[in-house]
């Protein structure tokens, strides 16, 4: 009976303990949707609150009228998001099936120069990159924000080390003998066991490139080119007051999609979790 009413303990313990961090976790989204309800002056005279005002589409309507067109970000930063993250999720994913199923001399060395490049902070090129791209002639264009997401070093360990567990080279070798091309093998057999693992990689692919404000801002100069991150960080008032209201509803609108993307992908990473549990 004692060990019952312990393990009870226990439970309500880990349950309330799991509350308290989903709270503390909803919280700073909480307060920022609640915030952008809410004039500059009640910001400012109460920081946090957590019930919402009446100011938002006062709010929408200054937001609008600083040349923030959010139509026009949303695009921008859809096609640069999903081109890149597309570019990645999949030539990592070919990448790590080389260096998985094919045994050829220099596939340990090509890995520890992959682990290497990891090393490198994306600074340190940046300068060097812009002057490419300025000589090339391609600025304010999308291209040089969307073709290099074909090499992430981060995505191509992630990709291997779930690869080698999941993926047979009997499972290959089958495929070989019924006549499969190798790029057929690739997209109808390893892709479809690798969804878990494409799930959890396109948010973060997702995620750090819609929030990329260092690159586009140096390298898309035309207002028809931003993207939101860039529009949110030009939000300012003039030299007496800044509306932190419209910038508050700003910042919402920015993450709105992530939060879209994470609830469209988030099942594939739990089927993946409850498949890797699942003992034969």
């Amino acid at each position: 009976m004692k060990e019952k009413k312990q393990i009870s303990a226990v439970r309500l313990l880990i349950y309330v303990l799991c509350i308290a961090l989903t709270l503390l976790s909803i919280m700073p989204f909480w307060i920022m949707i609640v915030n952008s309800t809410r004039s500059t002056t009640e910001i400012q005279q109460h920081a946090i609150s957590l019930i919402p005002s009446k100011y938002l589409l006062n709010n929408l309507k200054i937001l609008t009228g600083k040349s923030f067109n959010p139509l026009v970000g949303f695009k921008n930063s859809i096609i640069i998001s999903t081109g890149a993250t597309l570019c990645t999720v999949y030539f990592s994913t070919l990448t790590a099936y080389a260096l998985v199923i094919y045994n050829w001399k220099f596939r340990n060395i090509f890995f520890s120069f992959i682990m290497a490049v990891m090393m490198i902070p994306s600074q340190l090129v940046s300068i060097g990159f812009y002057q490419f791209i300025y000589k090339i002639h391609m600025t304010n264009n999308f291209l040089p924000l969307i073709l290099p997401a074909i090499a992430s070093p981060t995505c191509v360990f992630f990709m291997r080390q779930f690869m080698v567990p999941v993926l047979h080279i009997d499972m290959v070798n089958s495929a070989r003998i019924d006549g499969a091309k190798e790029f057929y093998t690739f997209n109808k057999i390893v892709l479809p066991i690798m969804k878990p693992a494409i799930a959890t990689q396109a948010i973060f692919s997702f995620v750090t490139n819609w929030n990329s404000l260092f690159l586009p801002m140096i390298l898309l100069t035309k207002q028809e080119k931003y993207t939101m991150p860039v529009m949110v960080s030009l939000l300012k008032g003039d030299i007496y007051k800044t509306e932190y209201g419209s910038i508050y509803l700003g910042l919402a609108l920015t993450v709105l999609p992530l939060l879209i993307v994470y609830f469209l992908l988030s099942k594939y990473i739990i089927a993946g979790v409850a498949l890797g549990g699942v003992k034969e």
